[in-house]
């Protein structure tokens, strides 16, 4: 991510700021689905999140932020508000971040909640590629996120 720039503010600059370890963030209040997901993909959901609104699709987008420890409370509160759950990372689908996701969603209070099957949105199942335009073609973005969400909710 070198070269992406952030939005900043001075509390962020003092010295004294830290991120709270273990807590995830709302990076956008939602009602009909929850992507759940950390690092570059974050700006992604964000990106597809945005899309969705003008079709009238609102979208919670959670920034984990970390994932050990995994701030699971803040998962299951926004499912039980959605009942959708989808999880957003760049590695590979087996024994993913998403893949434990919906395991503890699955044996948690927020599975009576859920009206789809949770969905994961991972990499491609495949060696990375070298070439940058097959590295784009072998991890999500926006538009995969944005097909994915439509799928889940079932709108074509």
């Amino acid at each position: 991510m070198y070269g992406v720039s952030f939005p900043s503010s001075p509390e962020i600059a003092s010295k004294d700021f830290v991120v709270p370890f273990g807590k995830a963030k709302i990076a956008r209040e939602g009602t009909d689905i929850t992507i759940a997901t950390y690092s570059r993909p974050v700006g992604f959901a964000l990106e597809a999140a945005e899309l969705l609104a003008k079709e009238g699709i609102s979208v919670e987008v959670i920034n984990l932020r970390s994932i050990r420890p995994l701030d699971l409370a803040a998962i299951i509160k926004s499912v039980k508000k959605t009942n959708h759950l989808m999880t957003v990372e760049q590695g590979f689908p087996q024994f993913g971040v998403g893949s434990e996701i919906s395991a503890q969603i699955m044996e948690s209070e927020a599975f009576d909640h859920l009206d789809a099957p949770v969905c994961r949105v991972t990499g491609a199942d495949v060696p990375m590629p070298y070439a940058h335009n097959l590295e784009n073609l072998a991890l999500p973005d926006a538009e995969v996120i944005y097909k994915q969400v439509k799928r889940v909710l079932n709108i074509e």
